[in-house]
């Protein structure tokens, strides 16, 4: 017990950890929080997992119709008010030997009793020619953050699962006209949603079809594809015009954590038992990362919710057997109806709550200089600073003279200063939609103490000695690009000679048309791409090292 304590003391540790924020994770921690447990869930890029790039959820019980988002944070907020605790970092490694497991991540090293595995499953490649080379180029994976780049394009969809024939539909939003590719005879979804695809007249579904290959100039503009019950080959020519190709063809686990801690299967799932729990003692796991024959929102709740209350049980026997009960944050002290100083017109009163807990933690204040112009985009950028200013006396608004301010170029912009100098983030556009959260983290990274990073990472980046400017371009209905804007705005506010412009890329067409942009996240080094993308902080690093080499 003794050694237990040492290892690590109540105050720092938990019942559970849950890695992975979708529906499993935060179901179980929704279970976990309400039974008085100490629950951590730490997710990689956001809260919400897949789903919330679904625009419409309308089969989970008692809800006629929800986005994917807006039902996931419903759920964090619900965890969070149970007493839930949440992280945003990446698990690098596990160490489940012991009665106390640890948790290695980029935000420190952690400690619990049990671990639940609900990290979900990526987007699987479709493996034609020319997917690689014309990925964000007019390949991509994510109709919520690129659909709109293909306003009146023919887009092409390959796969014949849910995903495929949601977006299908969702893509005629923007689309002239969608063509479905599915290699099978039918989609492989529920009736009703194949039925929504197949029957609605901007959409058309080629069955027994694969795609062979694309090509292009920069942008696609050929697509061929291969019957295959009859062999025919067709090619579909754009001309000088471009197209879309939407790939579908779905998810691999991300299990690269358990293996040879837990038994996988052949194509990488997590085995587990009717208890959610793996081959590993004290590890289980629930969601799309595990073997099971259907695998949508609410099978990852109900994985999550039984998964929870094995893990309960798992957790008092520790405490029994260490002697150890670890410690929950003091209950929220409830407050008093908030005053006018402290309420907002753009900003939710839960946003303003989360706003002023970041607030409060920052070290210095800051100076956000506004460039602007005569556009609505502009007066609204200032409405939004200001509200923001008007939360903390750490924030202070400046605004540009007119003719400083024409001298920037992509207007509107705020850049962010500290004590006076640049701290080399700037938001060209309105940090607003999915963008909102990785621009406060700028901020309270620029002010300090910020995010913690990885030792040798830190090291590695202090001893960057040559200017190095990235500019990133996003979308804000983007669910991957507030990964890489973090890490970019991250380096920077921790290396002078790094300098990050993040732009709102629909707003600046120019600026797509000039670098063939037809997918986010995309990143420029020193001029040096585009690349495509989300990326770790330790990721952008690397690259930035090559394209310096």
């Amino acid at each position: 017990m003794a050694e237990a304590s040492a290892k690590a003391p109540a105050r720092e540790l938990y019942d559970v950890i849950v890695i992975g924020g979708g529906p499993a994770g935060l179901t179980a921690a929704i279970y976990l929080a309400r039974a008085c447990y100490r629950v951590l869930v730490i997710e990689k890029e956001h809260f919400g997992g897949q789903i919330t790039i679904t625009d419409r959820v309308v089969n989970y019980p008692g809800i006629a119709s929800i986005s994917g988002a807006a039902l996931t944070e419903n759920m964090r907020q619900q965890a969070e008010a149970f007493g839930a605790e949440f992280k945003l970092a990446e698990v690098t490694a596990l160490d489940m030997s012991g009665d106390i497991k640890t948790v290695h991540t980029t935000q420190g090293i952690l400690s619990c009793f049990g671990v639940l595995l609900a990290a979900g499953a990526r987007p699987r490649s479709a493996g034609f020619a020319g997917e690689e080379t014309f990925r964000g180029r007019g390949v991509a994976y994510c109709a919520t953050c690129d659909g709109e780049f293909f306003r009146g394009k023919q887009v092409f969809v390959i796969g014949g699962g849910y995903a495929a024939a949601e977006e299908s539909v969702f893509l005629t939003k923007y689309a002239s006209h969608v063509t479905c590719l599915v290699r099978g005879d039918d989609f492989s979804c529920a009736k009703a949603t194949a039925d929504e695809a197949r029957n609605h007249p901007d959409i058309t579904v080629r069955t027994h079809t694969v795609v062979e290959s694309v090509e292009g100039d920069g942008l696609l503009r050929r697509l061929t594809c291969r019957d295959t019950e009859t062999g025919e080959v067709k090619t579909y020519d754009a001309g000088k015009d471009t197209f879309g190709v939407f790939v579908f063809a779905g998810y691999e686990p991300a299990t690269e954590l358990v293996r040879g801690i837990a038994d996988l299967d052949p194509k990488g799932y997590v085995i587990t038992d009717a208890s959610m729990k793996t081959s590993c003692d004290g590890l289980y796991a629930a969601g799309d990362i595990r073997i099971k024959p259907l695998r949508q929102c609410i099978t990852a709740a109900g994985d999550g919710a039984l998964a929870a209350t094995e893990l309960e049980r798992y957790a008092l026997q520790m405490q029994k057997k260490t002697g150890i009960r670890p410690l929950r944050p003091a209950a929220a002290v409830p407050e008093e109806p908030a005053a006018e100083a402290a309420s907002s017109q753009i900003f939710q009163p839960e946003i303003v709550k989360q706003l002023q807990t970041v607030f409060a933690r920052m070290d210095r204040s800051l100076e956000l200089r506004l460039y602007l112009d005569d556009s609505a985009k502009s007066g609204e950028l200032a409405s939004y600073v200001d509200e923001l200013a008007r939360l903390t006396d750490k924030l202070q608004v400046v605004r540009v003279p007119a003719e400083e301010a024409a001298a920037e170029g992509e207007r509107p912009c705020v850049r962010v200063f500290c004590g006076g100098e640049p701290a080399g983030i700037a938001f060209h556009g309105v940090p607003g939609g999915h963008e909102f959260t990785s621009f406060v983290l700028g901020l309270y990274n620029a002010a300090g103490p910020g995010q913690a990073l990885d030792e040798s990472l830190r090291q590695r980046l202090l001893d960057w000695d040559t200017p190095c400017h990235l500019r990133i371009f996003v979308s804000l209905s983007c669910t991957l690009c507030p990964e890489l804007v973090t890490a970019a705005q991250r380096l920077a506010t921790l290396n002078p000679r790094i300098t990050t412009d993040v732009y709102d890329l629909n707003l600046y067409p120019a600026l797509r048309e000039a670098y063939q942009v037809m997918s986010v996240p995309c990143f420029l080094i020193n001029e040096d791409g585009p690349h495509f993308g989300k990326k770790t902080a330790a990721q952008l690093l690397d690259l930035m090292e090559a394209s310096r080499a």
